[in-house]
């Protein structure tokens, strides 16, 4: 009856931004003062970390790569490690853990709150629930989930999202950033649009940015080859084909509330498919709300839809070529120095009336398109491409992932987390 009334009232708030609105205020407050209850109850333990990735709906990037190096580090024996996920992916994800620490518990259930009212770090690539008031002994360890092409935060100008107002965004970045401890930073480039996209320097709280390099990066500096092979033959992905990846940006301009993602992929990408050779096969890499609608039984074989996998780095690392537009995927996939094109057919549209860029498109370490024709062409003469952009590829790379090494989450956790509390 009460999950029925939830869904029910779920339902009723997503057709009307009114009702939202009212919606959202009142479980915000209902929540605030329900969670004041629980620290009241429950002490701070230094030895418990909590944990959380894409608001509960992934196990992966940096929170991920923290957890992995923790479990391994004998400083942290003695310590409790717990993870948040939503129902269904709690269900799907618990057999992967295995260490005897480790808890895993519902994204806002009662233990949800209990644990991260006892944590003493919590780590997370996103945001808390606003209503979630960290203790002055708490420390909030903010990783971030990519290092920024398209305008974020208080730096975005332009009223393009129809799921929050530009002022309520706003609003949003500058709270959490009141609770921010430690900011990781990939870059001297991303400390600057932190500081100004998380409004740091508003609070003078630019101190709180270490530049470390990402944790979830140093899988793609330290992985084996052989684990390629692996995982191809783990999703079915044919070892005689050259992969192509398709990872495009979710578009703010392409939701309608009470309707839904309205983003055509057969229109912008599939005239391409039908189009390429067989020697070529791809993973789709889409937003949920996207991928969720599409229907690929004519291209099986062909289109391979992994856009719920969590661990994006697999997909990475088994790839031969990376189509993109406007997300942030291309920063991380450089790291292994194979060829990226970008294809932004609605380039104008979407800078002038959705979201302006931090960088100018001339440094790009690929080809911009706005056809499939052109697509098409580009992926057939790959190896020229390649080499036409090989120095521009570099001078990227030493610009945005200098500090991307291998060791990033080492020096996170040297620098973030006491074991000796």
């Amino acid at each position: 009856m009460k999950n029925n009334i939830k869904t029910t009232l779920g339902y009723i708030k997503n057709k009307n931004h009114t009702l939202k609105k009212i919606y959202d205020t009142i479980a915000e407050v209902y929540f605030y003062y329900k969670y004041k209850l629980i620290c009241l109850n429950n002490a701070t333990d230094n030895r418990i970390i909590v944990f959380e990735s894409f608001i509960g709906k992934h196990y992966a990037c940096s929170p991920k790569a923290i957890y992995n190096y923790l479990i391994n580090d004998s400083r942290f024996k003695d310590f409790t490690f717990v993870w948040a996920f939503r129902k269904n992916k709690l269900q799907e994800i618990k057999s992967d853990f295995t260490d005897s620490r480790t808890i895993l518990v519902e994204y806002k259930s009662q233990k949800y709150f209990e644990y991260f009212a006892k944590g003493k770090y919590w780590i997370t690539n996103w945001r808390i629930p606003p209503y979630m008031t960290k203790k002055q002994d708490q420390i909030l360890i903010e990783t971030w989930h990519g290092t920024p092409f398209k305008k974020i935060g208080i730096d975005l100008k332009i009223e393009g999202n129809v799921l929050t107002s530009q002022k309520k965004s706003h609003k949003m970045y500058i709270n959490d950033a009141k609770r921010y401890d430690y900011f990781i930073s990939p870059s001297a480039f991303c400390t600057s649009v932190f500081t100004s996209s998380f409004g740091l320097n508003q609070l003078h709280k630019e101190y709180i940015l270490i530049e470390t390099g990402y944790p979830r990066n140093d899988y793609l500096l330290n992985y084996e080859p052989k684990k390629a092979i692996e995982i191809k033959n783990k999703l079915g992905i044919p070892l005689d084909k050259k992969v192509i990846l398709y990872a495009p940006t979710w578009r703010d301009n392409q939701y309608i509330l009470g309707i839904g993602n309205i983003y055509d992929i057969e229109k912008n990408f599939l005239n391409f498919i039908e189009q390429i050779s067989d020697d070529y096969i791809v993973i789709l890499r889409l937003h949920y709300l996207i991928s969720s609608k599409l229907d690929l039984k004519s291209f099986q074989g062909k289109i391979f839809d992994y856009s719920q996998m969590d661990d994006v780095n697999l997909l990475y690392i088994i790839s031969d070529i990376l189509i993109t537009d406007y997300s942030s995927v291309f920063f991380d996939y450089a790291n292994l120095h194979k060829p990226i094109i970008f294809y932004m057919y609605d380039l104008d549209e979407y800078q002038n009336t959705v979201r302006d860029f931090y960088i100018n498109l001339n440094e790009l370490p690929g080809p911009i398109l706005k056809t499939q024709e052109e697509l098409l062409i580009a992926v057939y003469n790959i190896d020229a491409i390649e080499k036409q952009y090989s120095t521009l590829y570099q001078k990227f790379c030493d610009k945005y992932n200098y500090l991307d090494d291998g060791h990033a989450t080492e020096r996170v956790v040297n620098t973030c987390i006491n074991s000796n509390l």
